[in-house]
């Protein structure tokens, strides 16, 4: 590890956070170099919601590179772009009563942000985004200036523009509305806040802390973007392949988003993919206007086809989804009313937050669980909520054990906590 300290950027957080050498995983285990098996409640930060190496997926990628097909193809038209669009339409958007365009942006999902805001603004020919507090969009410029989080914010080096940021649902406490904020920020000429292209909002914000957002909260929001003038943008980076129990996650609030954004687990094998879906009538783009390298990686588009048909041609998998969130979310907040301290739980199907208040208490528990052979992360703006994004394929047997040691870890930090009191 000292070499690797040596050689690597600063900026590296995981390697630090997560102090082993990883060198194989299967599902939710992921094993060390000394052969230390982990249960992952992390999933590669939701890029893995199948799993490590999910052998049904990884079956069509060794098919199709053992075939001698087209790994990089620029943009061409190939048969694994093809076949993947032609299914997500059939399998995923036809199915919802939905219908959009495709455009594959860059590998990561900044890079489908910023082309979010982009098209949003040559459509409109207006500048202002509207984003939310506690949002988290990616690490490029754009998506950086409609985040909320300071630290980030600080690290770009010079002035971040051209997004206004507001409250999000919830914010200011459950007896205010910020919709009915937002509204008249919007709409009353006299607000100081520009006409915006597009709202960019997530239905539930993982890295601010698991804040869900309500379903008549979204609504309200998708009506004032529609009576501003604006896009609705959804950034389903993270929420969406499954995560909440729906295959999008802001299906439960029958929105109808101008532009979806999706990155991480739509590949369905942690490989780079992501892709704008943008209403028809407003595929404004002209030929070579946006475009990437590594758009529409031909290899990322065979696992993400090979994910669609396995898991989402049926309901099955998400019903099997929606059961292990309510296990989860059931024992989460039991944990949370035995230990009291105002402890709670919050969340949208298999992303769950733990409040623990204080971010030592976060902390401490989040080492101890790693110690004992559990992988959580923190969240919030003062990184006091423990993060749950299991693979949505977790075995009972699995979950259960990683939730007893990440209670077993909390009672140890309370209990020393109160020992130096």
């Amino acid at each position: 590890m000292h070499a690797v300290k040596d050689l690597e950027s600063n900026v590296c957080s995981y390697s630090r956070s997560l102090p082993a050498i990883f060198s194989r995983a299967r599902g939710s285990i992921m094993v060390t170099e000394g052969g230390r098996e982990f249960i992952d409640f992390l999933s590669g930060a939701g890029a893995l919601n199948y799993g490590h190496n999910n052998h049904r997926i990884k079956a069509a990628i060794t098919q199709y590179l053992a075939s001698d097909a087209v790994v990089h193809g620029l943009d061409m038209t190939t048969p694994a772009k093809i076949e993947f669009m032609e299914t997500f339409s059939s399998v995923i958007l036809q199915e919802r009563g939905l219908q959009y365009r495709f455009q594959f942006t860059g590998p990561t999902g900044a890079d489908a942000v910023e082309a979010a805001l982009k098209l949003s603004r040559k459509v409109t020919g207006r500048q202002n985004i509207i984003s939310f507090t506690q949002g988290h969009h990616g690490m490029s410029l754009g998506a950086t200036a409609a985040r909320g989080n300071s630290f980030y914010r600080a690290a770009s080096g010079v002035s971040l523009s051209g997004a206004t940021v507001v409250p999000y649902d919830g914010y200011l406490g459950p007896a205010v509305d910020t919709a009915n904020y937002l509204r008249k920020a919007i709409l009353d000429k006299g607000s100081g806040i520009d006409p915006p292209a597009a709202v960019l909002v997530e239905t539930v914000q993982v890295e601010g802390g698991i804040n869900v957002a309500r379903k008549e909260w979204l609504q309200s929001i998708q009506a004032i973007a529609r009576d501003a003038g604006a896009l609705l943008i959804v950034d389903d980076v993270q929420m969406g392949c499954g995560r909440t129990g729906e295959f999008f996650s802001f299906e439960f609030a029958a929105l109808s988003p101008d532009i979806v954004i999706m990155s991480k687990s739509l590949s369905g094998y942690g490989l780079p993919l992501s892709m704008l879906l943008i209403k028809e009538e407003l595929d404004a783009w002209r030929p070579g206007e946006h475009i990437s390298t590594f758009g529409g990686n031909n290899l990322a588009l065979v696992s993400a086809t090979a994910a669609v048909n396995i898991h989402w041609r049926s309901r099955t998998f998400s019903q099997r989804v929606q059961r292990m969130a309510k296990l989860m979310r059931s024992r989460l907040e039991t944990i949370a009313s035995e230990h009291g301290n105002g402890f709670s739980v919050r969340g949208r199907g298999m992303a769950l937050g733990f409040d623990c208040q204080v971010a030592g208490i976060a902390e401490a528990t989040r080492l101890k669980a790693f110690d004992k052979g559990l992988i959580i992360e923190q969240c919030g703006s003062g990184d006091e909520v423990v993060k749950f994004l299991p693979a949505l394929t977790i075995d009972v047997e699995a979950l259960n054990k990683g939730l007893q040691i990440f209670e077993q870890s909390l009672t140890e930090t309370l209990e020393y906590e109160e020992s130096l009191a």
